[in-house]
């Protein structure tokens, strides 16, 4: 897989860098409502190391990252119970976009506008690299996956329904 052309910094990158955190940068063409399916196929990357960074929140409208597998979806349910909250839900957009200052199709979990608890599907962990947004719609970057729990105190969860099930 080639990188693609050079995208400017975000703050997720500059993030990553002022940590010192290696990551590497790929560029695709966003197509909207594309997701993660549409990146996989343009960067030739399995769907199943990309991680979605949805915003949701609880019944309170506590806001929290869950990253999950492009291939799967977030049982809300689930993650609710673990959590130990009534109910979690994805946020509306325009929600999303305030919480963490990054347009729907572009959030990374680096560097959101207001700090989250991140939670990550704990099977995401068992590869050794995973590609997440970069910060912006139609830029994707990878790095090891252990940087999320290090850097941002992800804790692993089981909240994974199989979209093909």
């Amino acid at each position: 897989m080639a990188k693609h052309k050079h995208v400017s910094e975000t703050p997720a990158t500059l993030w990553l860098k002022q940590h010192k955190v290696a990551f590497a940068a790929y560029s695709y063409d966003y197509a909207d409502h594309g997701g993660a399916a549409e990146a996989a196929r343009q960067l030739n990357v399995n769907l199943h190391i990309i991680a979605k960074t949805l915003v949701m929140e609880d019944e309170a409208a506590k806001p929290l990252l869950v990253l999950m597998h492009g291939d799967r979806e977030v049982s809300t349910k689930n993650l609710a119970r673990q959590l130990g909250v009534k109910k979690i839900q994805a946020c509306q957009p325009e929600t999303a976009q305030r919480h963490s200052g990054y347009l729907v199709g572009g959030t990374s979990p680096f560097a959101t506008r207001k700090h989250m608890p991140v939670y990550i599907e704990a099977s995401l962990l068992d590869h050794p690299t995973i590609y997440l947004n970069g910060g912006r719609r139609g830029y994707m970057i990878s790095l090891a996956s252990e940087v999320l729990v290090d850097m941002l105190q992800a804790t692993a969860v089981h909240a994974a329904l199989d979209k093909t099930a």
